[in-house]
This record gives structure tokens, sequence and C-alpha cells, in this order.
């Protein structure tokens, strides 16, 4: 068998198709393996370059394959995609992983490690928690309007609310059972949610890139958090117009012969990181309208006067995040402007 330079591999739950080639780029290895004789075959192999899909469970398979000599690439799904000839099927899959990975401009996501994973692992549970509890609230003002009993909107009117349902005797006794069924879930899921909070709180307490990020207006303990644990490597995007793309906060661009057409933002990259800025802009930007904050830059008081304000807040989270990926790359903190002149944000 010629010398293999690098390995393609399509994984699954239980089979793992292989495709390397040699110097030459000519296929020598057409292999499909079970889960169980995977670590055998890369055990046995030379070192070798594998690119393998970022999807689920690949960053373990890269910790393990890093663990036996090998060099492992991994390739955002939607970048690999394009180089699939026809059809889809394993086979197919590993060829185009293996082509994509030899491209000369190819861009590859960094390796988490299990701690860094445990971390992200953090952000999700409360983020499911969050999710639990906007879902109950609102089937509990559903019932509860059915009997009609309507409360104002707000999580700080949820209680008075249970209260109020509690202390109501002409409900039936069955809805006053349900409704106090649902209320014991509303309080487990807000014992939950804290404790998830903290956790996250004493994480963003130990990481010091977390504090300085946390500095930036409209960023916050959480959004900072999100940065530093969702942004492994920083370094690795050629710039801050590039870290802000893959957040999905630049327009799509549908440019031809000369003419230049933007359009929406292109939700590109995390959803739930995208989100977190967006909402800590529109923060700031609430807070700038009603006169609670501090000097805002002429930028972005000329922008509101341009634009509505829900166009401004994606622009702000814009240069939020070149902001962010700014001072990781450089380790400084952020410093207000001394004045509203300087422009920041």
């Amino acid at each position: 068998m010629d010398q293999m330079i690098h390995i393609g591999m399509d994984t699954s739950k239980h089979v793992f198709q292989l495709h390397g080639v040699n110097a030459a780029e000519e296929p020598v290895l057409r292999k499909k393996l079970r889960r169980q004789d995977l670590i055998t075959f890369f055990g046995k192999l030379p070192p070798t370059a594998v690119a393998i899909e970022a999807c689920g469970g690949s960053y373990h398979w890269a910790r393990v394959l890093q663990s036996l000599g090998h060099q492992v690439k991994l390739i955002a799904p939607q970048l690999a995609k394009p180089y699939v000839k026809r059809g889809k099927n394993d086979a197919a899959d590993a060829e185009a992983i293996c082509e994509a990975m030899s491209r000369p401009t190819m861009r590859f996501v960094p390796v988490k490690t299990a701690e860094q994973q445990a971390a992200l692992m953090l952000v999700g549970v409360r983020d499911r928690l969050v999710r639990q509890r906007t879902q109950l609230i609102n089937v509990i003002r559903g019932y509860a309007a059915e009997f009609g009993l309507i409360a104002p909107t707000g999580l700080c009117r949820v209680e008075p609310l249970l209260e109020r349902i509690r202390t109501d005797e002409t409900l039936p006794a069955l809805a006053r059972e349900l409704f106090e069924m649902q209320a014991a879930e509303y309080s487990r899921l807000e014992v939950q949610l804290e404790e998830v909070e903290d956790r996250l709180m004493a994480w963003h307490s130990a990481h010091e890139a977390s504090q300085r990020l946390a500095r930036i207006p409209g960023v916050g303990p959480i959004g900072a958090a999100m940065l530093v644990m969702k942004t492994p490597a920083p370094e690795a995007f050629r710039s801050a117009r590039h870290f802000a793309a893959w957040l999905g906060l630049t327009p799509k661009d549908h440019s031809t012969a000369g003419r230049v057409r933007h359009g929406g933002i292109t939700r590109a990259g995390d959803e739930v990181l995208r989100s977190v800025l967006v909402v800590g802009a529109t923060a700031v930007i609430r807070q700038l309208r009603r006169g609670q904050s501090a000097p805002a830059s002429p930028w972005l008081v000329a922008l509101l006067t341009r634009k509505p304000p829900k166009l401004a807040a994606v622009a702000l989270a814009n240069k939020i995040a070149r902001i962010a990926w700014k001072l990781m790359v450089t380790d400084e903190s952020y410093k207000a402007p001394a004045s509203a002149s300087a422009g920041a944000v």
C-alpha cells in the first residue's frame, strides 16, 4: 500500500467510513470499520493527518486519535458538503472530507478539550432550563386565562399569579391540583436554574479573559463566559470582521458584475452566542433611549436616527463582537472612552 498522507473519516454511532489518499492524491484506502475496531486500526497506523466533520462525538474521536499520535483536523460540515460529487452515502462523504482537507484555503475547527466541552455543557443546560421555564410560564398563563385569571407580563408576575390561583376558591378542585403540580415544577426549575447560573458565575470569576470581556457594554458575565467558552482559539480568525462573520453578524453578499448587493445578516455560526450579543446590544440601546446610560458614541446616535432600533442592535452587536475579538487576541482590557468623541460603544 502506498504511503497515505491524509485520511477523511465519516463518523456515526457505530460505523466509520475511511478514505485515504497518497501524495499524488490517489485513493489508497477505502475501508469501513465498526466502532470497536477503530482504535485498533489507528493504533497500528503511522502518524497521519485525519479529517473529521465537526459534529456530535467528533471532539471525542479527535482527542482519541491525537493520543495515538495522529494529527486531527475538524471541518465544518457546510465547508465539506460542496466536495460531495453526487449522491449521499458514507463513502462519498468520507471522500469529500478527504478532498476538503487538502484545500490550501480550508478553515478548520480547533479541537476542544474535555474541560472546554464540560463548560459548554453548562451553557447548554442553562439554555434548556430557561426554555423549559418560559414554556411552563406560558402554559400556566394560558390555563389561568381560561378561568379569568390574568396577570401582567414579566417573570416577577408569575409568583403572584400562582398565589392568586391557590387562594381562588371558585376554581374546580381538579384545576387547583393541576395548577399546584405546575407550580411545583416551576419552583423546581427555578432552583435548578439558580444552581446552574451560580456554577456559570463561578466559572466566569475563575477566568481572567471572561472578566475582561464582561466590561464591554452589552456583554455582561454570561455573554463574556460564552464568548470565551465558544471561542477557544480566537487567533484562528484573520481579523475582527472574520470573527463577526463567523457569528453570522455580517450581511449576505449577492454581488455580481461589479454591482454590490447586501442582504440581511447570514445567521451563520452559533445561534445562542449571536442572540446573546444582540440582546445585550438591545439593552444598551434601550438604556440610551431612556437616558439611563453614559454618553454614547456619535456613530451609535447617528445610526439610531437613520435606522430602526432592531437593525441598529444588530450593527452594535457586530461592533461588540469585533471589540471582544480584539481583547481576546491581544489580552487587553476594555477602556471606556474619555468622551463621546472617542467613538466607542
